[in-house]
């Protein structure tokens, strides 16, 4: 009986920590709707994914927003325009993002699962929305009255700007389950700035040495990560955990993004090397000690290679871009074993010990 209530324990604590030591992942190639370029930006625990996928129309580039179901790809339309961009996917699978209107207007968009709703400005000509929380809160950006961007919380029927650092603008890019917000706004010298916004209060993260610093996703312990200068000018990736700014490194290269974090601090992103071409790009996994290429960490011989890393859910799932075969697409990573075979081992583990307590009982 204590034996196998500790190898039930045992599982559990595997469950707790899927992605300490070296984790495979098996990859899936998430399609097109007919275009060639697909990028995966944020996934939810329910493996649904927002994306973005580039197509030709009239000679002109276009993007197009897909959520992506189970294996199905959804094109979720525009309010008239050409352009869509999803940015972000809560548990509803409501999507926030920005399009493109018929007269070219820019809106910050909601997507309730079958209707794009307009958010509306802070009274000047285009909005953005960054992100949505469970409660289907959209935090972003919009041009006031005075054509100044400023950064805003949707909730209801209103926009309500969120104010600044010190300096002009400033630009909402994630919110928590609890409202918190992060994104970065400019200090009274001018310089982007990370922050949190709680309560009506926006407080600066401070830098890794260097001048500014961009918040750019929080999980719901208000755990914040982003990239900032450090004191040599260059960017690195950073965890904020309440009190600290720390530096995730770089694996090496030159610089590296924060562009998710889940509820178990694990971030995703990307580092980059001195070259401007993406093609020198690798995604990476923060798991919360050390800062791995997701390259190492899917089989040998699948012919991808992950350029970057967008979405990161509490399952360990993951999204984001990599090429394969010469061209870009949006790709799903899931963690092997995957989380309902981790169910499947805890509920046999539980059926186990019950079995053995239920023969000592009658015995």
């Amino acid at each position: 009986m204590r034996f196998l209530a500790l190898a039930l324990i045992g599982i559990s604590l595997g469950v707790a920590q899927p992605v300490h030591g070296e984790v495979l992942y098996t990859i899936t190639d998430l399609g097109t709707l007919g275009g060639w370029d697909t990028r995966g930006i944020d996934i939810n625990d329910a493996g649904q994914v927002v994306g973005i996928e580039s197509y030709l129309n009239l000679d002109v580039i276009h993007a197009r927003t897909f959520i992506y179901d189970g294996g199905t790809l959804k094109d979720i339309g525009t309010l008239g325009g050409a352009s869509s961009y999803g940015r972000a996917i809560n548990a509803a699978g409501h999507v926030a993002g920005r399009t493109y209107d018929g007269d070219g207007n820019q809106h910050a968009f909601l997507y309730d699962g079958n209707t794009m709703s307009s958010l509306g400005t802070l009274g000047g000509t285009s909005s953005v929305g960054y992100d949505i929380n469970d409660a289907g809160h959209v935090v972003g950006f919009s041009r006031n009255s005075s054509d100044i961007h400023r950064a805003f919380i949707h909730s209801g029927d209103m926009m309500i700007e969120l104010g600044t650092l010190g300096g002009a603008t400033s630009i909402g890019a994630a919110i928590n389950n609890s409202g918190q917000v992060t994104g970065y706004s400019k200090n009274s010298n001018d310089d982007n700035r990370a922050f949190l916004y709680d309560s009506g209060t926006m407080i600066e993260l401070g830098t890794l040495g260097g001048a500014t610093s961009i918040g750019v996703a929080i999980n719901n312990s208000g755990q914040v990560t982003g990239h900032s200068k450090d004191s040599n000018g260059d960017s690195h990736a950073f965890l904020y955990d309440g009190t600290t700014m720390h530096d995730l490194g770089t694996l090496g290269v030159v610089s590296s993004a924060g562009h998710d974090i889940n509820d178990a601090g694990h971030v995703v992103g990307l580092v980059s090397g001195p070259s401007a071409d993406s093609d020198d790009d690798r995604a990476f996994l923060y798991d919360g000690t050390t800062m791995h290429d997701l390259n190492d960490l899917i089989p040998n011989g699948t012919g991808w290679t992950l350029t970057s890393a967008s979405g990161i859910n509490n399952l360990g799932q993951i999204t984001g871009r990599g090429t394969i075969g010469g061209v870009t697409r949006a790709y799903l990573l899931t963690p092997v074993p995957e989380p309902s075979t981790i169910a499947g081992l805890l509920s046999l583990g539980l059926v186990g010990l019950i079995g053995f307590w239920w023969r000592r009982r009658k015995a």
